[in-house]
């Protein structure tokens, strides 16, 4: 982990605003059989691409972050968030076209009691068109990847990484040499022949188009996918499960998860799995390394509320804990 603070990575895709909406009951409303919450506090916190790269500015890595946000008040939150966490925002480009995606989770309890998710609400803007925003968002990949000792593509199926940006990262690699690592919500078979990737067990279920019930499925599954993408390694995260490594020429790899049972919030975990894995790779660890690593780094994050970061320190607490 020493070598973090000499990494520079670049982390394309969507940015979101994660907004949490705090409030406690007060009373059960006359109008309709609702609860009537009281407001304590907003906050607004960088998710999707922008998170991971929050993680990874707290691990210690230089980190851009390459996106796209609307000139509104969620956008200039997210933007004031960003740069306070040390993250450089000169590839986040402001469209006055587009409305800046944005989750609000509503957390609701009693006076004295935790506060718990209730609902979710989600506001997001018609496809991604404006031509002049994708040529600024093209031309500052290409910048920050010039000197960049990873890229990871954040997609969340919001529109930021389409051909153009697949095109340049592929003339990236191809020059460069450096791996290019894809967390992609839905699109995961859109970025062929890159590094790796760190889907879910659910998400390579969709991909596969198959049920998995037991391991030798899903080793099976897994290889089928990674031979499909091109990949070195594929990165298969199981929740409370752990996590399944496979590269070429290796067995599988399965990691039993670490920390406590029970998370307390899973939100943005994949985003600090695939932002440590991605860092560790770039200070030449193996993939295995770099997998245990991660695992370490999601049990960690998935102990604190809301969308979270961990530290380089925190993690080395953690694995220096464990005894391993």
């Amino acid at each position: 982990m020493q070598c973090f603070s000499q990494r520079k990575i670049v982390v394309v895709g969507d940015a979101i605003a994660d907004r949490f909406l705090y409030g406690s009951i007060a009373r059960v409303s006359r109008e309709a059989p609702v609860f009537i919450l009281r407001h304590e506090q907003t906050e607004t916190i960088p998710g999707g691409a922008a998170n991971c790269a929050v993680n990874l500015a707290a691990l210690g890595a230089r980190v851009s972050l390459i996106s796209v946000a609307g000139d509104d008040e969620a956008g200039r939150e997210l933007r004031i968030k960003l740069e306070q966490a040390d993250v450089n925002c000169d590839g986040l480009i402001t469209a006055s076209k587009l409305n800046t995606t944005t989750k609000v989770r509503i957390l609701a309890g009693q006076a004295h009691s935790n506060r718990q998710q209730v609902i979710r609400i989600d506001y997001e803007d018609s496809p991604f068109v404006d031509v002049e925003a994708r040529g600024q968002i093209t031309n500052a990949l290409r910048k920050a990847a010039s000197d960049a000792d990873a890229v990871i593509i954040s997609d969340y199926n919001y529109g930021v990484v389409d051909d153009a940006a697949v095109t340049t990262l592929r003339e990236v690699s191809a020059k460069q040499k450096i791996p290019i690592l894809v967390d992609s919500r839905f699109r995961l078979a859109s970025f062929k022949g890159f590094t790796s990737a760190t889907p879910n067990e659910d998400e390579l279920e969709q991909l596969i188009g198959k049920r998995i019930s037991d391991l030798i499925r899903l080793e099976k599954a897994a290889q089928e996918l990674k031979d499909q993408l091109g990949y070195r390694a594929l990165l298969i995260t199981r929740g409370g499960h752990g996590m399944m490594l496979l590269e070429d020429g290796v067995a599988p790899l399965h990691i039993k998860a670490v920390g406590a049972e029970s998370p307390v919030d899973v939100t943005g975990a994949g985003d600090t799995v695939i932002a440590t894995f991605t860092l560790a790779i770039s200070c030449d660890s193996s993939f295995s390394d770099a997998a245990r690593l991660a695992n370490y780094a999601g049990g960690l994050v998935v102990m604190k509320r809301g969308t979270a970061s961990i530290t380089a320190a925190e993690l080395e607490h953690s694995i220096l804990s464990s005894g391993q």
